[in-house]
């Protein structure tokens, strides 16, 4: 994948509170001979002085670390998109408490999380183990 990066500051005209800086992003890969260009734009609160585009090109592939991370293992391990939890604070709470969990596996050094969750829902002291340990 070639990412390509176009960076200016953002106009003392634009009205756009804490708006500092946009940019285009353009992905360009070729899969079984078949090319395909993505541009997505953005806007960011960070002023070149923070941040030069090859550091915002960085920043903005983390974050799809992050979504593959933890979103990805939210939908797929926890069969998150098929609950029922559709109203009020209900789809908030599981995600905390699911974000939580992941985390706290993560902290213990697990490297799968599934494998965790089972390991765990064998013996129902582990659990307890895992959110008292200092």
């Amino acid at each position: 994948m070639r990412r390509t990066i176009k960076v200016c500051q953002v106009p003392d005209w634009i009205d756009w509170p804490g708006a500092r800086q946009v940019a285009q992003l353009r992905r360009t890969r070729t899969i079984d001979g078949r090319k395909t260009v993505e541009v997505v734009y953005l806007i960011t609160s960070l002023d070149a002085r923070q941040t030069s585009p090859v550091d915002l090109a960085d920043l903005i592939q983390s974050h799809w670390g992050i979504e593959n991370r933890l979103h990805w293992v939210r939908d797929v391990t926890f069969d998150e998109d098929r609950h029922q939890f559709h109203t009020g604070y209900g789809p908030a709470v599981m995600a905390t408490l699911r974000n939580t969990a992941i985390s706290l596996h993560r902290l213990a050094g697990a490297v799968s999380i599934a494998a965790a969750l089972r390991r765990h829902s064998r013996d129902p002291l582990r659990p307890l183990q895992l959110i008292t340990q200092p």
